[in-house]
């Protein structure tokens, strides 16, 4: 069977492709028609939200990315994650839309956006939000030390604690020694307060200190602060300046304490045999002095104690001897061999004179008819101022002996006289009873019946 020719060929299949059946151009149109009124497949819209929208440094800002879904799509899930400036806030993807940023500073300033992926591994991003994290300036700057008071021993750790009250980022602390400024640390951290040390301290540190802080708005200063090195007293020497070269009773001495070194005010306290003498302040420094007048009982050692709040320090003990001249020593010694002799024997003398005066009470007085009284004395009349002798009786008793060579007697009298023509003028003796006058005789010879009436 011969081939068919190119030219047939051709022709044949333009017959087919030109020939359309009219159900054909009825479907067609149909297409067309369900295609032009079917509604659009509209895509998942994605919208990044910042609160605060302007955040300040060291607070912290939430980033949510709310989504939009078509009605049709309400079932899709979606997966999230987060953009600042080209850079993922956290590695992979989340479910949650929300994502928390505990702190921001200056530096988390930038561009934020979200990213959607759906479970057809289809992402959908949302659009840019700028973040402008704000800066506060720093204020109220103080410096304090350590110790409190600015007060430090000599070879103590001494601290400068600078501190602001508010602001934000970091904050560059500076200090500084001085009216000129003289800087002496430098320091740049993310704190509201910076220490400087100085390990110890010498006496060259003493002065006026203070400090700066700044954190890019410019400095702020602080106070200046006083700081004084305080240093401990040294051991005292104790000096005793007496008039001559020998210290004697009665005169009047110096004692003289001073420490070389040591911050004042400083107390200095004299002592003798550990007893306080007395005390006197050196609020300038340098020594002090205590004036002493000597007695006999001021022999000894004395010292001398030096204070200033840093530890106390005494002086090493000064002998002092006291000369008591020899009329006074004869005579100190007299008087004490009698006080010490009188001190023995009197109470024993006490004793014996009560207990007699005791049997002397307890026994009544006896008379013996055969004694006489003895002759009075004639110069009993002196007693009584009168123009005529007195016509009387004399009667003596209880005659005792009641210590020593003293004799005392009670004397009544009995009288009788013829009234004066002129009243007799008063007398020493005006107004007493004569049975009532006592009389003291001296030196009386005391027999033994006399001795035998006292006991």
């Amino acid at each position: 069977m011969p081939l068919p020719l190119a030219s047939e060929l051709d022709s044949s299949s333009d017959e087919k492709a030109s020939t359309v059946t009219a159900p054909d151009l009825v479907l067609m149109l149909l297409g067309l028609m369900l295609l032009m009124w079917a509604p659009p497949c509209e895509p998942t819209v994605l919208h990044l939200t910042a609160r605060p929208s302007q955040p300040v440094e060291g607070s912290s800002v939430t980033l949510t990315c709310n989504t939009r879904v078509p009605l049709g799509n309400l079932d899709v899930s979606l997966q999230f994650r987060f953009f600042r400036n080209g850079q993922v806030l956290w590695p992979g993807w989340s479910s949650s839309a929300e994502l928390q940023l505990p702190t921001v500073w200056r530096e988390d300033t930038g561009s934020y956006w979200c990213e959607g992926k759906t479970t057809a591994s289809r992402v959908t991003r949302s659009s840019r939000v700028q973040i402008q994290v704000q800066r506060v300036p720093v204020c109220n700057v103080s410096l304090e030390t350590q110790p409190p008071g600015g007060q430090v021993q000599k070879g103590q750790r001494l601290a400068l604690v600078c501190e602001v009250a508010t602001g934000t980022g970091d904050i560059t602390f500076l200090w500084y020694k001085g009216a000129l400024g003289l800087s002496l640390e430098t320091k740049t951290q993310r704190s509201l307060a910076a220490k400087f040390e100085i390990a110890a301290v010498g006496d060259s540190d003493t002065g006026k200190y203070y400090c700066a802080a700044d954190n890019g708005y410019g400095p702020s200063l602080s106070e200046l602060v006083s700081v004084t090195v305080r240093i401990p007293v040294s051991r005292p020497v104790l000096t005793v300046r007496a008039p001559g070269a020998q210290a004697e009773e009665g005169d009047m001495v110096e004692l003289r304490c001073e420490a070389q070194s040591g911050s004042p005010p400083i107390l200095y306290r004299f002592y003798h045999k550990n007893i306080t003498l007395g005390r006197s302040s050196a609020h300038a420094g340098g020594g002090a002095s205590f004036n002493l007048s000597l007695t006999a009982e001021h022999s000894g050692n004395y010292s001398c104690e030096a204070d200033n709040g840093l530890g106390a320090r005494r002086s090493e003990a000064v002998p002092l001897s006291v000369t008591v001249p020899t009329e006074d020593r004869r005579e100190r010694l007299a008087s004490g061999i009698l006080e010490g002799l009188l001190g023995i024997l009197g109470p024993v003398i006490l004793a014996v004179c009560c207990c007699g005066l005791k049997k002397r009470l307890g026994r009544r007085p006896s008379r013996s008819p055969c004694r006489s009284p003895p002759s009075p004395v004639p110069s009993v009349s002196s007693y009584v101022n009168s123009p005529a002798p007195l016509q009387g009786q004399s009667m003596y008793e209880n005659v005792n002996v009641v210590c020593g060579d003293e004799v005392y007697s009670l004397v009544y009298r009995t009288q009788q006289e013829q009234p004066p023509a002129v009243p007799p003028r008063r007398t020493r003796v005006e107004d007493q009873d004569a049975s009532a006058i006592y009389f003291r005789l001296k030196n009386a010879n005391v027999t033994d019946e006399d001795y035998e009436d006292t006991m």
